[in-house]
């Protein structure tokens, strides 16, 4: 019955009041012991594997289809590596693998580890606005990341491994799918996430140091980072299959 809820068995909805979300380059042989072998890394010009953090404000976050009062509101840091899977249609789908979860309220912890495989943490996050400048950082999870939000012409970040903002977009969460491995019992779990009005905005990272990437031992460059906000987003309930090596 537990594992049972653990697969999604409902569809959730939530408003996505902004969302900031990195993404960093790896050589591609450096991440792959990360995910299960059902999951291929989703690389660029066969080089670079990706490694997202995203950074999100929620509201709203219930059942869909329940009303808001319903609702919570939680921040959310996801830790996620970009990632392929052939389901057993034979359809090649992009998506993400969770690597780690954290949200700002227990509460979240525990709806989020008793209806998903995330495995969330209770950290502790601070937000300071001041004008187009955005620092988020937290002391228990150590990380600093100071943002500029304005609507220059902003460059992508020096080393990136993008030719240029198109391409770097193909490489910024969230993407349509969430994957998650069983290996006792073989399944892969699929959940499909539904945006609109999904238009990222380029934004520059003035400072970032975050312990989670350091603790990776991974040579990670800043690629690109976006900022989405007042989105709706819902992801459907979880499909379960089968697959064997």
């Amino acid at each position: 019955m537990i594992s049972f809820l653990k697969n999604h068995p409902f569809a959730v909805e939530a408003f996505f009041e902004r969302s900031y979300v990195l993404t960093f380059a790896v050589p591609k042989d450096q991440p792959r012991h990360l995910i299960p072998a059902c999951l291929e890394l989703d690389c660029l010009n066969d080089k670079w594997a990706f490694i997202a953090v995203a950074l999100v404000q929620t509201s709203g976050l219930r059942p869909r289809g329940f009303p808001k009062i319903f609702g919570s509101d939680f921040f959310l840091v996801g830790y996620r590596a970009f990632v392929t899977y052939t389901n057993v249609s034979g359809k090649r789908l992009r998506g993400l693998y969770i690597l780690k979860s954290e949200t700002d309220k227990r509460r979240m912890e525990w709806l989020g580890n008793t209806f998903t495989h995330y495995n969330y943490t209770t950290t502790d996050v601070e937000q300071l606005t001041n004008g187009d400048n955005v620092v988020i950082t937290s002391t228990r999870s150590d990380f600093k990341i100071d943002i500029e939000t304005g609507t220059g012409n902003i460059p992508l970040p020096i080393n990136s491994p993008f030719a240029d903002w198109k391409e770097a977009r193909r490489f910024a969460g969230p993407l349509p799918f969430t994957f998650n491995y069983n290996s006792e019992k073989g399944e892969v779990l699929v959940v499909e996430g539904v945006r609109q009005n999904w238009t990222p905005q380029p934004i520059k990272i003035k400072r970032c140091d975050i312990s989670f990437l350091r603790m990776l031992n991974l040579e990670a460059i800043l690629a690109n980072a976006f900022v989405i906000r007042k989105i709706p987003y819902y992801w459907k309930k979880g499909k379960v299959e089968s697959w064997k090596k």
